[in-house]
């Protein structure tokens, strides 16, 4: 099954980072999906799960409970699609811990208020895990 991380689109390779425009990250969507029969997707991007929504017939949403989102992302393996070393990531590790612990209070793409209101719109098959 072809797998995509929607990190990989979402941003642009400046710095500091900046989001990819929409139109941009659609277009490469569509083209993953159209070029792959089974695929899963995995990100926190309620805009870009929206242009993915016409694609797929079932969602699995990961709510897990912020402590266990914050004792994951302390254990996460080296992610070499993304950084160049362990290293370069754990780098990163100190927001990525403020970015998750801010989740059920943020109101962007990336919260918990959207993320919800997204599933519980969702039309087709959908699965929601609540823990590890």
């Amino acid at each position: 099954m072809a797998h995509l991380d929607l990190d990989s689109l979402a941003w642009l390779l400046t710095q500091p980072p900046r989001r990819r425009p929409l139109e941009e990250t659609t277009i490469a969507i569509n083209e993953f999906t159209g070029n792959n029969a089974s695929w899963i997707v995995e990100g926190c991007y309620t805009d870009l799960l929206e242009v993915l929504e016409q694609h797929t017939g079932e969602l699995i949403f990961l709510m897990l409970p912020i402590e266990q989102c914050l004792q994951n992302a302390r254990n996460r393996p080296w992610e070499p699609h993304k950084y160049e070393s362990k290293e370069a990531q754990d780098s990163n590790l100190a927001m990525l811990l403020e970015w998750i612990a801010a989740y059920e209070n943020r109101d962007d793409v990336f919260s918990l208020a959207a993320h919800r209101a997204f599933y519980e719109r969702f039309p087709g098959k959908k699965t929601c895990i609540l823990s590890n």
